[in-house]
């Protein structure tokens, strides 16, 4: 049996953890490909939220396995004390399985995050200073400590002790900080993490492919979104690595063959959180009503986020980038007291019109957005459950939005719990 994948299409927080939570009841697997704890997942389920960072949304299905993938970067104390709140709140941790090759972040990845943020000043480009950058930087440099390294503590101290070198050296004489203790480090990892983590670690390529081939039904959900990948999103406004429906293979060891549904998650409107291009952004009262009612918060971080309207160039991208088989609409009930919402249909600059984001940055900077308008519909539809139960107003927005995309919509969310939604016929 293929798999699903499930990615953001916009700047993230588009309310994957709800849909991956939704497809997660007719799943066995449920893989997270990508990103570290710098991404939270809210999922709603009877009136209790969960926010998740690092464990997967499929974790609150008790039938489901869930995996931290090779492309994942992982803090071992934040995945323990998520853990530790799940477990607390009753729900079974235990068949959680971790990838050996995903990288561990280590106490200078997040030294090097805050002074290096700090010292861009105006620059800044907006990190969570959680260490996932420099993590995914030195697994590019191949100078990173993986998982399985847990596993070998000759090896650990070892690949510790010449990371560290450089490390001290460049907080030391760049940043003025004091050197990070070695042993202290290694203690920490080795003493207190391995031995609550290493019953987790797992070759979990060879598990995937074993379950696709017992025909078990897997779900790799993204973290971050398309206009935050490295390679494609808003550079260099981005994350570290391919939230992309390409970085699910990478991230997770499945080939292309083995996908078959890729499922893309948009707002009914847009938001971002931190510096970057956004052409349909808006500010005042317009902008302080989205915040509040879609209560646009990150999940992690508290920090506010930027609101506008959404943008079908963005979409029409996102659908080429991840060969999209459809869109999960999500959070249409912010907008149930818009007498007018508009879409953005196309940008403008220097006379000439964008069908899909210009690829060079000046001319995306200084875009204008090309609205249309439609009807709101001034009216309550947490409570419906039948797409036909929704206002006429607000079927033509999302049948609006399907053509303008070029995408099918198969699921509208109504509101924040498990259960509200919708599918269009």
């Amino acid at each position: 049996m293929p798999a699903t994948v499930v990615v953001g299409t916009q700047w993230g927080d588009e309310g994957k953890g709800k849909l991956t939570d939704l497809l997660s009841k007719e799943m066995d697997v449920v893989v997270r490909y990508q990103g570290g704890h710098n991404a939270g997942h809210r999922i709603v389920v009877d009136g209790e939220a969960f926010a998740l960072q690092l464990i997967p949304s499929g974790i609150l299905y008790p039938s489901v396995t869930p995996v931290i993938g090779n492309g994942v970067v992982v803090d071992p104390g934040v995945l323990l004390s998520e853990m530790d709140t799940l477990q607390s709140r009753g729900v079974d941790t235990s068949q959680l399985k971790v990838s050996g090759n995903a990288h561990l972040i280590m106490p200078y990845h997040q030294e090097i995050d805050r002074v290096t943020e700090r010292f861009l000043g105006k620059n800044a480009l907006g990190t969570t200073k959680r260490g996932i950058g420099p993590a995914y930087a030195d697994k590019a440099s191949r100078v990173g400590l993986r998982v399985q390294d847990l596993l070998d503590e000759k090896i650990f101290r070892e690949k510790l002790d010449v990371a560290l070198k450089e490390k001290n050296a460049v907080l030391a004489k760049v940043y003025n900080r004091l050197a990070l203790s070695s042993k202290e480090i290694a203690d920490r990892y080795l003493t207190e993490y391995r031995p609550r983590i290493a019953p987790m670690i797992s070759d979990t390529v060879s598990y995937l492919h074993d379950s696709l081939a017992a025909g078990k039904n897997i779900l790799l959900e993204g973290a971050q979104a398309t206009f935050l990948d490295l390679d494609h999103g808003t550079y260099p406004f981005v994350t570290s690595s391919n939230p992309v429906a390409g970085g699910a293979c990478t991230g997770s060891g499945l080939g292309p063959r083995d996908l078959s549904r890729i499922v893309g998650i948009a707002k009914a409107y847009v938001t971002r959180v931190g510096a970057g291009p956004f052409p349909t952004e808006l500010d005042g009262e317009l902008s302080e009503l989205l915040v509040s009612r879609g209560h646009e918060f990150g999940t992690n971080t508290g920090r506010r986020r930027r609101v506008g309207w959404f943008d079908a160039v963005m979409i029409r991208q996102a659908a080429r980038l991840n060969s999209l088989t459809d869109i999960a609409l999500t959070k249409l009930d912010v907008l149930d007291t818009f007498e007018t919402i508009k879409v953005c249909v196309g940008y403008e600059a220097e006379g000439q019109r964008y069908e899909f984001p210009p690829y060079h940055q000046s001319v995306l900077h200084a875009v204008t957005p090309i609205y249309e308008e439609l009807p709101g519909w001034c009216c309550d539809i947490t409570s419906a459950t039948r797409y036909e139960e929704l206002p006429e107003n607000a079927r033509r927005y999302v049948e609006f939005l399907a053509k303008t995309t070029g995408v099918t919509i198969s699921v509208v969310g109504v509101g924040p719990g498990r259960e509200q939604f919708v599918r269009p016929a």
